[in-house]
């Protein structure tokens, strides 16, 4: 792993908020991913302190670039995020597409009390490139992570743009049309029965310093 100034680690891993803590953690009114977004903070700003490794040790990007594939040459070379590389906190794999697969996959229900359901929708609010959505009226972070309103959508996915949502990623980079680490898709609402329905459970890239 990365020293910084000599003690310091830094660390990308996928950390989670469910149920009560998911209630503190959107009050906060910040945004929970490493790329600054929302209507109430649109600052372009993205993450700066690496290079990145998960929980293991295993570089996940070595600078901004690299992660985001600024450039065309980045961009075919990709970063090092895959499901066996895009851990959680406690080094382990989130379960994605395909894996268990259950018709009950997407209520709280289920997904409360089966480790196996497919939970690998990343909170991130952020376009392709790691930074916010401007420029429009359409919810992209559910209020800045202060609303659990319901969707309005009438969809599993938001498609017409209308209602609260969030933009979300797939940590196993598959599935959401695109199969992007950052910006798959949105969410079809910010309830929490939203975002299981979608296959989330509200997880969010942690660039951390430990």
């Amino acid at each position: 792993m990365a020293a910084i100034s000599g003690v310091s680690k830094v660390r990308m891993r996928i950390a989670s908020f469910w149920q009560a803590v998911w209630a503190r953690v959107i009050r906060l009114g910040t945004p929970i991913s490493a790329h600054r977004s929302g209507p109430a903070n649109p600052r372009s700003t993205r993450a700066i302190a690496c290079p990145w490794y998960n929980a293991y040790g295993e570089m996940i990007a070595r600078d901004l670039a690299h992660l985001h594939g600024d450039t065309l040459q980045l961009a075919r070379l990709g970063n090092n995020i895959t499901k066996l590389t895009n851990l959680t906190e406690k080094g382990q794999i989130v379960y994605g597409l395909g894996d268990f697969p259950d018709p009950q996959d997407g209520t709280i229900e289920y997904v409360s009390k089966t480790i196996y359901s497919n939970r690998h929708e990343v909170v991130t609010g952020s376009k392709p490139d790691g930074r916010a959505y401007t420029g429009t009226t359409v919810d992209y972070t559910c209020n800045n992570y202060t609303s659990n309103a319901a969707g309005t959508s009438g969809q599993v996915v938001r498609r017409n743009g209308i209602g609260a949502a969030m933009q979300v990623g797939m940590s196993d980079r598959n599935g959401g049309g695109n199969g992007s680490w950052n910006s798959a898709h949105s969410t079809g609402g910010c309830s929490q029965a939203d975002v299981v329905r979608t296959h989330g459970q509200g997880k969010f890239y942690c660039f951390a310093i430990s």
